[in-house]
Formats: C-alpha cells, structure tokens, sequence
C-alpha cells in the first residue's frame, strides 16, 4: 500500500516539474527574442539618424560637388550665378594658364571664401582651366586640416589661391582684390610682380 501510495503521488509531481521547466524554457527564449528585436531596433534608429545628419563645416580635400550639395550649395550657386565675370580679362588669363596648377584654400564658414571661391570657379570655368591641376581644401576655423595639407604653406587667412608652375609657386590670391580678382590673378600669372592684399 505505501508503495502505490508514493508512486501515485511522484506521478503529478514529476508532470508538474516538466510543465514548470517548459514555462521557465519559454520565458527565456522570449525574453532573448525581445532583447536582440530591441537590440536591432536601436542600432537601426542609430543608423538612420547618422545618415541624416549633415556637416556645415568641409574640412580637408573636396571636389567642387561638395560644394553643389546642401547646405553650400545655398551659398555656392548662388554667388557662382550672380557673379558677373570680366570676359576680357579672363580671355587674357587663359593664355597663361599651361603648366599652371592651383591649390585652393578656403573654409565654408568664412563669409570671404563664400564670395570668392564660387567667383573664382566662374572666372576659372571661363578660362577654360583644366581642373585636373587644382586642389581644394577647405579648413577649419584655425586655418589647419587632420591631414596637415595646409603645413608649411603659411595659409592665415581664406580664401588663399596659391598658383605654381612647374611645381613652384609664382604668387597667391589671399582674401580680398586689389583690383579685381580677374585681375589680380591676371597679375600673378603673367609675372607683374603682384603682391597680394596683406603684402607690403
């Protein structure tokens, strides 16, 4: 009797312990399922917000189509289409411009590399300059970029349009005219002993 006894009561022990792991089993594999859903989720937030976040400061080596997109293309097509270009004299530049090159310093914080550069282009795109020989690199406030492009070229102040030939430097653009910029850089070229706006 005590025999039957025990074995009729192991019986709905044993169902309830399986029934009880089986509810433990469940509970975790959903609690892991909510985790690595909740997990995705997150990083798939991040990845969204990360895409839709836009600098409004280039720093180091770009293309003039970093310029053409939002938000500098507010400023740089704008100015590029309303500068209007002295076509006599940049019929004068083009001449001067073989085995020229150009390394153009500037910053899309700087109200004067705003005016300048976009006429710059204009003035360039009018001479026919093979873009081929041009660098531009945009800095940031203190003038410098990771990369240190700006080291030992003195750059202080942007715009800077540093041209050379055959490797050397025959003169730079900084800022402002003296005259005009067509003109200015028709002076650095054709070797009339320029000086630019901060040289005595």
């Amino acid at each position: 009797m005590i025999s039957s006894r025990t074995e009729l009561l192991f019986y709905p022990m044993k169902t309830i312990l399986l029934l009880l792991s089986i509810i433990v089993l469940n509970s975790c594999i959903s609690a892991s399922i909510a985790v690595n859903t909740s997990g995705h989720s997150e990083n798939q937030s991040q990845a969204y917000d990360s895409s839709e976040t836009k600098p409004d400061i280039l720093v180091g080596k770009h293309q003039r189509a970093a310029l053409e997109q939002q938000p500098f293309a507010s400023w740089f097509t704008t100015n590029y289409e309303e500068y209007t270009v002295d076509t006599e004299t940049a019929a004068k530049i083009a001449p001067h411009l073989k085995d020229i090159s150009v390394k153009a310093f500037m910053g899309t914080w700087c109200s004067d590399s705003k005016r300048e550069t976009p006429a710059f282009y204009k003035i360039m795109d009018e001479a026919k300059f093979d873009y081929n020989n041009f660098e531009l690199i945009t800095v940031t406030r203190s003038k410098d970029t990771p990369e240190g492009f700006e080291k030992g070229l003195k750059i202080q102040r942007v715009p800077t349009f540093i041209f050379y030939k055959d490797g050397k430097e025959v003169g730079r653009y900084v800022e402002f005219a003296r005259e005009s910029l067509e003109k200015d850089i028709l002076a650095i070229l054709s070797g009339q002993g320029y000086k630019h706006s901060y040289e005595d």
